[in-house]
């Protein structure tokens, strides 16, 4: 097998959804399908022995949450990306499936870029979250808004949509220098410390790039 592949397992009741992600991914060189089923308990046992790089889980399996069993996977195997694949929009399965350890989250009626580039963004380290899902958080109202300035809250929309320093750097047209005093000022803000809890407050409030386009 190539080293440079990337191995995935689905985990989804519905035999004709696991089809169709399956016949998506095989279209992709370097994605290699290695075992689905739609059973929690067969998921445990098939992730211990395929050891799958990412796993695309939905939530409503017929034997478990598919959030628990998310969460019971990081605990088993804590270097296992797991991305949600649901037809539920709302924010508290979003939320729920960060705190269960899961690193992206899209939409079953999503564009299959989407699939694509999340399970290409989830390989190297990184999180993704479909845009239905962000512009649905982008509608309910910021909590702390009035804390942080519009820069900062672009740079934490972007943390959440899974964007490295360079990359928020080059979107933002600042430096990479700017970037990191702008993450320390959120932290100091928020009184956050761990980078999860940053990527939950921007995926939880829902700030807007669109609209916190002015310059400083």
């Amino acid at each position: 097998m190539d080293s440079a592949s990337i191995r995935i397992a689905l985990i989804d009741d519905h035999a004709l959804v696991r089809d169709g992600v399956r016949a998506l991914l095989e279209m992709v060189e370097r994605f290699k399908v290695v075992g689905e089923t739609g059973c929690g308990k067969e998921a445990l046992t098939l992730v211990e022995r395929e050891r799958p790089d990412i796993v695309v889980m939905d939530i409503g399996l017929k034997d478990i949450n598919g959030l628990e069993l998310t969460a019971t996977l990081k605990q088993l195997h804590p270097s296992l990306k797991v991305l949600i694949l649901s037809m539920y929009d709302n924010q508290e399965y979003v939320s729920q499936s960060l705190r269960a350890g899961a690193s992206g989250y899209v939409l079953k009626d999503a564009p299959s870029r989407e699939i694509v580039s999340a399970i290409e963004v989830l390989a190297v380290g990184g999180r993704f979250y479909s845009s239905d899902i962000a512009e649905k958080l982008a509608s309910s109202e910021p909590q702390q808004e009035a804390e942080l300035t519009p820069r900062e809250r672009q740079v934490l929309l972007m943390m959440a949509q899974g964007l490295n320093n360079k990359a928020m750097a080059r979107e933002l047209a600042i430096s990479v220098r700017t970037v990191e005093t702008h993450r320390l000022s959120i932290r100091r803000k928020l009184d956050i410390e761990k980078p999860a809890d940053l990527m939950r407050q921007a995926m939880e409030h829902g700030w807007s790039p669109e609209l916190d386009a002015r310059p400083e």
